[in-house]
């Protein structure tokens, strides 16, 4: 019975909050808006950022306008090396590697995340790819989790989804996946999401034992059967939380 790990990008595998922030507060200076704390809070795992920054705009940009400017604006941002990994996040992957096949399921634009995953060498380690585009609702919507394990061919049931937003959360227990959270540093899980993550991080380098945890829970466990009794294998997968 095959299992399978499907990533976050921005903030969960790749330092990325600041730049987004840079490049959509620049968009919008062009049209007049300050850029406020409250813009960089509703960028965090929101699927409709782009029709969010176009909203700021009074009218003076689409959301075509949006996605084609910040979207050149943060692959120049990847190409400078101002996108790192995040502390312990490639050893994260490779561990996931050895589980199944890895999926990333994220709210950015495919050019950007083809950009990144080719800088950081993660090109040939993923599996399946589904971006902002692929899907008609983005996360806090499961459509991104649930396309991500069908194109892997693993039900989501037995996928590991790690995440670090609010909304991404929600995505992968819509899904109804398993989930590892490592909330952006110095976040706390809202009410009404605490509850959803099987597993929590502070780091990824923390997350590592967590991630191999849950793969362990998964994997089916044979039942010994008393000495003189037919033999009975029963396999099951054991649900309780990690």
């Amino acid at each position: 019975m095959p299992q399978a790990t499907i990533f976050d990008l921005d903030d969960t595998l790749v330092d990325s909050g600041e730049a987004w922030a840079r490049v959509c507060a620049a968009f919008a200076a062009v049209h007049g808006h300050r850029w406020r704390a409250e813009d960089d809070a509703a960028l965090h795992g929101n699927g409709g950022w782009a029709p969010y920054v176009a909203g700021l705009c009074d009218g003076g940009a689409s959301t075509a306008d949006v996605l084609e400017t910040c979207t050149a604006a943060i692959a120049d941002e990847c190409a400078a090396g101002r996108v790192p990994a995040l502390p312990g996040a490639l050893r994260l992957v490779l561990e996931a590697e050895r589980h199944g096949p890895v999926a990333v399921a994220t709210a950015s634009p495919r050019r950007y995340v083809e950009a990144i995953l080719q800088e950081l060498g993660l090109t040939a380690r993923i599996s399946a790819v589904v971006c902002g585009e692929d899907v008609a609702h983005g996360k806090p919507a499961p459509d991104a989790y649930l396309s991500a394990a069908a194109a892997i061919g693993v039900a989501p049931a037995r996928c590991v989804a790690v995440e670090d937003s609010p909304n991404g959360i929600r995505s992968a227990a819509a899904a109804g996946m398993r989930i590892l959270a490592i909330p952006r540093a110095g976040m706390t899980l809202p009410p009404g999401v605490a509850h959803l993550p099987t597993a929590q991080a502070h780091t990824a380098t923390d997350a590592l034992p967590l991630l191999t945890r849950l793969h362990t829970a998964l994997r089916p466990r044979h039942r010994l059967t008393p000495v003189g009794r037919p033999a009975e294998i029963g396999l099951r997968s054991d649900p309780r939380p990690v």
